[in-house]
């Protein structure tokens, strides 16, 4: 059975988890695409800003699903390396490198479709939850954390549906507070826990976006 009808009931679900920090008038971060939903849902409980965290997988060549690293956008994009599954698969140095630029430019054009021109929230010195519509292997979300945490975030917190515990486990070593709501033993892959877990395009990326401002809205 199913833990969550779709990600807008993951991001319900979250938000619940997340009610206390409305107070701390957190700023929320999403991972593309499909962490957007979700993100979306916990920013409207909290009346929070949103903005993205633009983050890729590298995969291993000949298996794409399984992380190699991953790579953050930025001034100086940020490259962590999951060196036992490099080492495993026997990937070289110059095969991990052009993967990694590969990802660099999907970045770039998701920068250019998705945010464009328009204004990025401010993260220094403010409590920063970051969201996904769940979490495998961690590497991904672990180049993100470390990211976000260089722009000097009062507190990084980290709120995900699902992970599987050991993700859980070396993930709590990169944020200040982390929120999971399920850590199945037996976890095989993220849609496994959807009822609907279909593909989040472009579109509607920009859709949600679109309807949140990434500066800090006023309770009337």
């Amino acid at each position: 059975m199913s833990l969550f009808l779709d990600r807008e009931d993951a991001g319900r679900q979250l938000a619940e988890a997340l009610a206390s920090y409305k107070s701390k008038q957190p700023v929320v971060l999403a991972l593309p695409r499909g962490g957007l939903p979700v993100a979306a849902q916990v920013a409207s409980a909290l009346n929070a800003p949103l903005d993205l965290v633009l983050v890729r997988k590298i995969g291993v060549p000949t298996q794409p699903e399984l992380a190699m690293g991953a790579v953050v956008d930025g001034a100086a994009p940020i490259i962590v390396r999951n060196d036992d599954v490099i080492r495993s698969v026997g990937v070289a140095g110059a095969e991990f490198d052009a993967a990694c630029r590969d990802e660099l430019a999907e970045i770039e054009r998701r920068r250019k479709r998705y945010i464009g021109k328009r204004a990025r929230a401010e993260i220094a010195g403010k409590t920063v939850i970051v969201i996904d519509d769940g979490v495998a292997t961690g590497a991904t979300m672990k180049a993100a954390l470390r990211a976000i945490r260089q722009r000097g975030p009062a507190e990084l917190v980290l709120a995900i549906p699902v992970a599987p515990p050991d993700a859980v486990r070396e993930l709590r070593q990169e944020a200040d507070a982390l929120i999971c709501l399920e850590t199945p033993e037996l976890f095989g892959a993220i849609g496994f826990f959807y009822d609907d877990f279909r593909q989040v395009s472009d579109g509607e990326v920009i859709a949600i976006l679109s309807r949140f401002p990434t500066e800090q809205r006023t309770t009337g």
